[in-house]
């Protein structure tokens, strides 16, 4: 039996193109739980059939989806990965070393075009402007809020994250930062995804995330100035 190490949850909707390509290339010692969010296309059998172990999230939405990942998960170490195939699971160790090693207590992945069609102008342009404001409001020195993260399971848990939608990696590095977290941003490869995008390869997926994101900081900044 393998010992799991780490549970690397990956939010589903309609991935199951890109599904097999991941759960290959999944380290030894990682375990892939694949969080279906209502696929119509068949991913959670694809998942199965590659000996993924299967959550069902019926509310839609990434934060719905990641965490019911992360109360499913059992190891000690939780890493975070999109199903689409635009990042590799072999950079997974980049961002769960760190903490195995007790070097940081969040790691973030920073993400790395591997071609220019990789990551689309506006989505860019808008990663690049939270950034700044992190960078402002938390001290912290981020330049991408990227998807590809790991934190230990317990410490994750007592965040006690609310957010059910596209703010919920913000809100998990706006709980670390105010939490002291040791905050290490590491380099990881990101390229063209299979298939469509329900996020930040349409504008108005950006623009719902932007929009998410925005309350959250509001509530930051309001909380920062009482």
């Amino acid at each position: 039996m393998m010992n799991i190490r780490v549970d690397v949850v990956l939010p589903c909707l309609n991935e199951a193109q890109a599904l097999p390509w991941i759960l290959e290339r999944m380290p030894a010692g990682y375990r892939a739980i694949v969080v279906d969010n209502g696929s119509t296309d068949g991913s959670a059998d694809v998942a199965r059939a590659l000996g993924a172990h299967i959550v069902h999230e019926s509310r839609r939405g990434f934060g719905a989806a990641a965490h019911a990942g992360l109360l499913a998960a059992t190891a000690p170490i939780v890493a975070f990965c999109d199903a689409d195939a635009s990042m590799d699971p072999r950079d997974l160790p980049r961002v769960v070393d760190p903490i195995s090693d007790d070097e940081a207590d969040l790691v973030l992945g920073r993400r790395r075009p591997t071609t220019r069609s990789a990551w689309p102008p506006h989505a860019r342009v808008a990663n690049t402007y939270l950034s700044w404001r992190l960078r402002r409001i938390t001290g912290v020195n981020i330049h991408d809020l990227g998807p590809m993260r790991a934190a230990r399971r317990d410490h994750l848990l007592a965040l006690d994250l609310r957010d059910r939608r596209s703010g919920y990696p913000l809100e998990m590095f706006l709980g670390a930062a105010a939490a002291n977290w040791r905050i290490l941003e590491v380099d990881t490869g990101y390229s063209p995804r299979v298939g469509r995008s329900k996020v930040t390869g349409t504008v108005r997926g950006t623009l719902t995330a932007i929009k998410d994101m925005a309350a959250l900081l509001a509530v930051t900044q309001r909380g920062d100035r009482s």
